[in-house]
């Protein structure tokens, strides 16, 4: 899937509605993500910054980088980080090929990025080098029945994702259940 998102004002009138909250559940998928107070933690398509600057207040002394493929979305996200007074938050152009990292991470999150990924083994497997011992992958997206998210076409399910990220050499350690229209998968390499 290839839509392009290149006008980050317009996008965050829909990222960053106050309502996605109720589905979305942001504070409980940071919670379930475990992390330590200095984690470094990439998030993965970041868009304007939803999960990003909530990551970034979860790891007071950690670094958050928020990729995306999008120049006006890391150009945004920059903004707000600095609006925000959060210096530990870095906005990052991502390339197609990968999240072009400046250091190794605790822990990548992708949110309802996923299914915009092509070559996903490739991506994934070459993402380990970016992951320190320990670092976990995780994935959040939508189920192929929810009423909300991109076209049902698009959409990957559970176990396909669990059959990709196999092939690019990580396990699943854990699958979280309390969110109504996504999967929350973790992952790790073998």
């Amino acid at each position: 899937m290839h839509q392009r998102f290149d006008d980050a004002a317009k996008w965050s009138m829909v990222f960053d509605d106050p309502a996605r909250d109720a589905w979305q559940k942001p504070a409980e998928v940071v919670r379930a993500l475990g992390l330590a107070p200095d984690a470094a933690v990439a998030d993965i398509g970041s868009g304007t910054g939803y999960f990003a600057v909530r990551l970034a207040r979860a790891v007071p002394q950690g670094r958050v980088f928020g990729a995306d493929i999008e120049p006006d979305m890391v150009r945004f996200l920059s903004e707000r980080a600095a609006k925000e007074r959060l210096p530990n938050l870095q906005s990052v152009l991502a390339a197609a090929g990968g999240p072009n990292l400046p250091a190794p991470v605790d822990l990548a999150l992708l949110v309802d990025t996923y299914h915009h990924i092509a070559r996903r083994s490739l991506y994934f497997s070459k993402l380990k080098e970016k992951l320190k011992p320990g670092g976990r992958v995780a994935i959040i997206d939508f189920t192929l029945d929810s009423p909300v998210g991109p076209p049902a076409r698009h959409r990957i399910a559970p176990k396909n994702v669990a059959e990709e990220m196999a092939l690019a050499g990580y396990r699943m350690l854990e699958q979280h259940d309390f969110l109504p229209h996504q999967y929350f998968l973790v992952f790790a390499p073998r």
